[in-house]
């Protein structure tokens, strides 16, 4: 009987312990960040023109870089069903399993209508193989004063928009995709 009181006991003093003991901490967000996947946009128009297309891998983020040569005014930085092309709207074929259609209020050509901006290979604009969120980077064109790039990821992650002066006169938009959420 003193056997089953000890355990009886025992067992009381297990439920209590795990009743009374804090409950774990809420997870914090991935690095910290507290980004969404919502549209980002500032319908400003920019003077300056599209001048270059880079990326880069960062412990938290792959970050996609578009340079102008003056300031950054506006853009909008989507995620969609598919990217499209600008002018004609025909489909840009992407690896990954989610799409962001990043538009520059900025043309990418002079006044005269010449290229600024004009790849090689529009696209694969950078590699990005061994990037842990990036799939692909596409040109979708130039049209109307604005410049649109196709942009594959892995899956609908957490992003952020940035404006960033320089170097120079010069300025960069700046897509920040989390690795995780």
């Amino acid at each position: 009987m003193k056997k089953i009181h000890a355990l009886l006991a025992a067992v009381l003093m297990a439920a209590g312990l795990g009743v009374l003991a804090p409950a774990p901490a809420a997870a914090d967000p991935y690095c910290g960040l507290v980004w969404g996947s919502l549209v980002k946009t500032d319908p400003a128009m920019s003077q300056a023109k599209v001048v270059n297309v880079r990326t880069g891998q960062h412990y938290c983020f792959d970050r996609l870089v578009i340079d102008l040569n003056g300031p950054v005014a506006g853009y909008t930085v989507r995620y969609v069903p598919e990217v499209v092309q600008d002018g004609s709207g025909l489909p840009i074929p992407l690896r990954g399993q989610a799409f962001i259609q990043l538009t520059v209020n900025a043309p990418a050509y002079d006044d005269a209508g010449n290229p600024t901006y004009n790849p090689a290979d529009k696209g694969e604009l950078a590699d990005v193989t061994g990037y842990q969120t990036f799939r692909q980077v596409a040109w979708a064109g130039s049209f109307e004063g604005y410049s649109s790039l196709g942009l594959g990821v892995r899956a609908r992650l957490p992003f952020r928009v940035l404006s960033l002066s320089g170097p120079g006169t010069g300025s960069r938009l700046v897509v920040d995709v989390a690795h995780f959420w």
